[in-house]
Formats: structure tokens, C-alpha cells, sequence
């Protein structure tokens, strides 16, 4: 029954409902601003900038595209990237509880980014770099010894294992951020309010850089889809239909990595967007991955930006950690898909 009812014209609803996300986001908050003024806002600033011109904007305006926007679309870009990866990570282990929280790889990535901020490492004439590389790279360096780890316990890498060596990971992770943080200085309050996931104070640079890594390692993602279909048949099978399972292993790790780097670096770590979006996507698509990617990609910025609208509102004007709303919906759903994938086994 999954995915039987899928066609083609559903990427049209998909990016239909991503674009009524994004403007009920930048027209609602603590100040909302009528729809039909969003949209205007939103057009007159898009003529202002292919147009060269530097009209004063109204305060509505500005509260739109200067406040608002680069929020909203960090938001759709950061779900994104985690759902894509969540979608990949899923494919390649045969595991629809993989995903960047459950299996450790957000803690490492977290871990790398409190490092940056603390130590104060940047890159020259790049300083939102610093942060994205060491995140990055503690994404992957976390990923890789979780891996190994489960492996070494339990050759067929069963679920069971990996989330429980995630977890353990986790933990070890957050013990070494919060002996950190004792040395963070004036900086640990802010540290602390980004562990808990936060897209306050995003520019339109975190917006440029979040697109530029999704488009190149999102799309490489994509571009493996028929590999990550084969992956579904067992490594063994992959092998034997001409798939370089070690190089695609690889590659998809590589990119897993650069993606979630990128995404906590900015938001800090959002739990379960790339375990429930694919999950849900799945259930439209099937398990197809030319199709199941490209859904899990609207799905997760419609999820999130939906999520961050949610934080920003509901005890206005205070303001809920993101990943507060996300681990309340996906706790929920993460313990349905592991009774259900138990029930399956058993």
C-alpha cells in the first residue's frame, strides 16, 4: 500500500505547501503582519534587489525581509538538509530509525561546534566557516566510530546496537560539552540556550551558506539514489549488480556529515527532523529514493518551519527552544516506528 497512490504531480502540492509554510511563517509572530502585506513586502524587496534599488522599506517590510525571512528560510533549509540525511542515512543502513539524533552524529556535530565557539577558531576571511568545519568534522570522525563500535558488537549492525551505541555516544559527548562550558566565561549561557536548538539571529549569510552546502552535497545525495536503492537489497546483492559498495559507503558518509556539520553549526542540534520526515515520506513515495528524497526534502523544510513558527508564538514573547517542539512531536512518532519495526522483526 505505501507509495501506491504516489504520482508525479504531488511534487507540485509538495512545493505548494513549502511555499505556503514560508509565508504564513514570515506573516505571523509577535507582531503579525496581514498576509497580503507579506507578500507585497516579500515582491517589492524581490524588484528592489533584481532591480538595483535602494527604496527605504516601510517598518512592515522590514520586520518581513530583514527580521523574519532569513529566519524562515534557514528554518526550510536547515529541515531540509537534516531530512535529506536522514532519508540517505536510513537508506544505507537498512534502518528506518537511523537518522543524525538517534544514531549520535548531531551530539559529535555539537561537539565540534561548542569547541569552535569556545576555543574561538575561525577561518580567515570565512568566520562562519570555522564552526561548520570543526562541526563537520566531528560529524563525521563520531559517525565512523559509531559505526565501528556497533560493528564490533554486532556484525549484522542490527538497530537495537546502533541506537544503543549511539546513545552512549551521546552521553559522552555531552559530558565533554559541559566540562566546556564551565570554560565557555560569558559565553556558556548562550551556548547552553544553542544546545537546545535555536534559529534566532540568522542572516542572510547562514542563508547563502545553508543553500550552497545543500545544493552540493544534497544533490550528490540524490545523484547515489539508484545505489541507495540497491543498498535496500543487502551489501552483498549491491555488490554483486556492479555498486562500489565502499566508495558509495563512503560518499554518502562524506555527505551525511557535511550536511548535519553545517546544520548544527547554525541552529545547534534539532532532534528527529531526518527520523520522521523520510518516515512520513516514505509512506507517500514508497521506498524509492529518486522519489523518497526529493519528498523528504519538502517535507523536512515544511516541518521545521512549521516547528520554528510554533516555538516563536506559542508563549510569545518568550520564545521556545526549536528543538523543544521537535522532540515533542518526534519522541511520539520515534517510539511508534520502533514498536512497529520490532513487530516487523518478530
Amino acid at each position: 500500500m505505501r507509495g501506491t497512490g504516489f504520482k508525479p504531480y504531488m511534487y507540485v502540492v509538495f512545493g505548494a505547501a513549502t511555499l505556503v509554510a514560508l509565508l504564513v511563517s514570515v506573516a505571523v509572530g509577535s507582531v503579525s503582519v496581514p498576509l497580503p502585506d507579506a507578500v507585497r513586502a516579500l515582491w517589492d524587496a524581490l524588484q528592489n534587489t533584481l532591480g538595483g534599488t535602494d527604496a527605504a522599506p516601510s517598518s512592515t517590510a522590514s520586520i518581513v525581509t530583514s527580521v523574519r525571512l532569513p529566519r524562515v528560510l534557514s528554518a526550510g533549509l536547515v529541515g531540509a538538509a537534516l531530512a535529506v540525511s536522514g532519508c540517505a542515512m536510513q537508506g544505507l543502513l537498512k534502518n528506518p530509525l537511523a537518522d543524525g539524533s538517534t544514531l549520535g552524529v548531531s551530539a559529535g556535530a555539537s561537539l565540534g561546534a561548542v569547541v569552535a565557539i569556545v576555543s574561538g577558531f575561525t577561518l580567515p576571511l570565512l568566520p562562519l566557516a570555522g564552526t561548520t568545519v570543526l562541526a563537520s568534522l566531528f560529524s563525521f570522525l563520531s559517525l565512523l566510530a559509531i559505526l565501528a563500535l556497533a560493528y564490533r558488537l554486532d556484525r549484522s549492525l542490527s538497530t537495537d546496537t546502533i541506537i544503543l551505541i549511539g546513545i552512549i555516544f551521546s552521553m559522552f559527548a555531552s559530558a565533554l560539552m559541559s566540562v566546556l562550558v564551565v570554560f565557555a566565561g560569558e559565553q556558556a549561557a548562550r551556548i547552553v540556550f544553542w544546545t537546545l536548538g535555536s534559529l534566532s539571529g540568522s542572516t542572510y549569510q547562514h542563508v547563502a551558506m545553508l543553500a550552497v552546502v545543500l545544493a552540493l552535497f544534497g544533490g550528490a545525495l540524490l545523484s547515489l539514489r539508484r545505489e541507495l536503492n540497491a543498498f535496500a537489497l543487502g551489501e552483498e546483492n549491491a555488490r554483486h549488480i556492479g555498486v562500489d559498495v565502499r566508495h558509495v559507503k563512503l560518499l554518502v558518509l562524506v555527505c551525511v556529515s557535511a550536511l548535519i556539520g553545517t546544520c548544527v553549526s547554525v541552529s545547534g542540534p534539532i532532534a528527529f527532523v531526518g527520523l520522521v520526515t523520510p518516515h512520513m515520506a516514505r509512506l507517500l513515495t514508497g521506498p524509492n529514493h529518486s522519489r523518497l528524497i526529493p519528498a523528504s526534502l519538502f517535507g523536512g523544510a515544511v516541518f521545521l518551519m512549521l516547528s520554528d513558527l510554533v516555538a516563536r508564538t506559542v508563549l510569545s514573547p518568550r520564545e521556545l527552544p526549536i528543538g523543544v517542539v521537535t522532540s515533542l512531536v518526534g519522541a511520539v512518532l520515534f517510539v511508534r516506528i520502533f514498536f512497529a519495526t520490532r513487530g516487523a522483526r518478530q
